[in-house]
């Protein structure tokens, strides 16, 4: 198992990227091979460490949009009360647009775990796909401008409210391709809102709200295996679980600012430049 100091990198590594679009998991794969550390990245007290990590990400986006949950899960109580989604209630949208974008990965994340686990030791091929992710956002760059629908001055809520439920599926589907290390879930969503002509603040925050549900779901699952963990494993899984907790705070905190004004371009170039140079430096 890894050490605190490792824990500790491993952590903050984890908060930042999971919620900047350039894949906390392809990071992880490639980062020990960079530095020469002797991982088992593929040994279940890893994995453990990486969902327990995930799980606190998962908090502190549930904690920051705490306000918004609460409008939200009324929003779907009363149309479930209603037995309909009215079209001006923003909030009962949200919550199945949600409900709907999480689905495929949710599905596929289920058929899929023992494949998507093996990949954790193929830090080449991670790389590959952090590039993959850089073009993935820049094309949804390029194409965005030329989709664009133009200024308006609705809340961003109301905004993402607009999607229809197909568009909210097709987001759903791009998340997806987060399930391979490299690609990014934060960036896909993203790139997903972007192509259904969202803006960057509306897909950004549509974004975190589907992370939270599938990284809870996933924590559900694979947490209960701490009990079997040794009390020495279970040190530096806290102590990362904690870091990431403390980096995801600051990352969410900076994105929601940012993506008010920027886009992806820093991003994509961003896992292009990095992953061609791991590429070349691993293979």
């Amino acid at each position: 198992m890894i050490t605190y100091l490792q824990a500790i990198i491993f952590g903050a590594l984890q908060g930042i990227t999971e919620l900047f679009p350039i894949s906390s998991l392809g990071h992880t794969v490639i980062f020990p091979q960079l530095v020469g550390w002797q991982v088992a990245q593929y040994n279940e007290s890893f994995v453990i460490f990486i969902v327990a990590t995930h799980v606190t990400t998962a908090l502190v986006l549930l904690a920051f949009f705490w306000s918004d949950w609460l409008l939200i899960m009324h929003g779907f109580f009363r149309s479930v009360k209603k037995a309909r989604v009215p079209a001006d209630d923003t909030y009962a949208r949200l919550a199945w647009l949600i409900i709907i974008a999480t689905v495929p990965a949710g599905l596929l994340g289920l058929l899929l775990d023992k494949k998507i686990e093996a990949l954790f030791n193929e830090p080449s091929r991670a790389a590959l796909f952090l590039i993959a992710n850089g073009f993935l956002l820049y094309g949804a760059e390029i194409l965005r401008k030329r989709r664009a629908r133009g200024a308006h001055h609705e809340s961003v809520d109301v905004g993402i409210a607009r999607l229809s439920y197909l568009q909210a599926l097709g987001v759903g589907i791009m998340q997806s391709l987060a399930l391979f290390p490299g690609i990014s879930r934060t960036g896909s969503a993203l790139a997903g809102g972007l192509l259904a002509r969202l803006t960057h603040e509306e897909a950004a925050r549509f974004s975190f709200f589907l992370a939270t549900p599938l990284i809870l779901a996933a924590g559900l699952l694979k947490l209960p295996k701490l009990i079997h963990v040794s009390h020495t494993t279970l040190g530096p899984i806290v102590l990362g679980a904690l870091v990431a907790g403390v980096c995801a705070y600051f990352a969410v905190s900076f994105l929601t600012r940012y993506f008010k004004t920027r886009s992806l371009i820093p991003f994509a170039l961003y896992c292009v430049i990095v992953g061609a140079i791991s590429y070349f430096i691993i293979a």
